[in-house]
């Protein structure tokens, strides 16, 4: 039986995520201020990707439209008609939405 020396055991590394904070012990402590302004930079950036794929569903949601309005006899009359109008209306909507994350982001 042969005893395991440091140099035949494998170092115990983890990976850390790219968005994991890693503390600076060299920084001065975060003030109130840059605290804030950091979590509103945050919640911004956060709030554009929710906004993102928002625009991503309702492009989703209008070629379900139209699968809906070309459907043929399969689907309800007045279903085909509001499909159609979403089928129209849904890429607008999301241009819009692009167009408005463009200026402000």
């Amino acid at each position: 039986m042969t005893k395991k020396t440091s140099a035949d055991t494998k170092p115990d590394l983890r990976l850390v995520g790219a968005e994991a904070a890693v503390y600076d012990l060299m920084k001065a402590p975060e003030t109130t201020g840059e605290r804030v302004k950091r979590l509103q930079l945050e919640a911004h950036a956060l709030a554009l990707e929710e906004i993102e794929q928002l625009e991503r569903l309702l492009m989703q949601a209008a070629e379900k439209a139209k699968e809906i309005a070309a459907g043929g006899d399969a689907y309800p009359v007045g279903a085909r008609e509001i499909a159609s109008r979403l089928a129209n209306d849904l890429p607008t909507r999301a241009e819009t939405i692009k167009t408005i994350i463009g200026r402000v982001g």
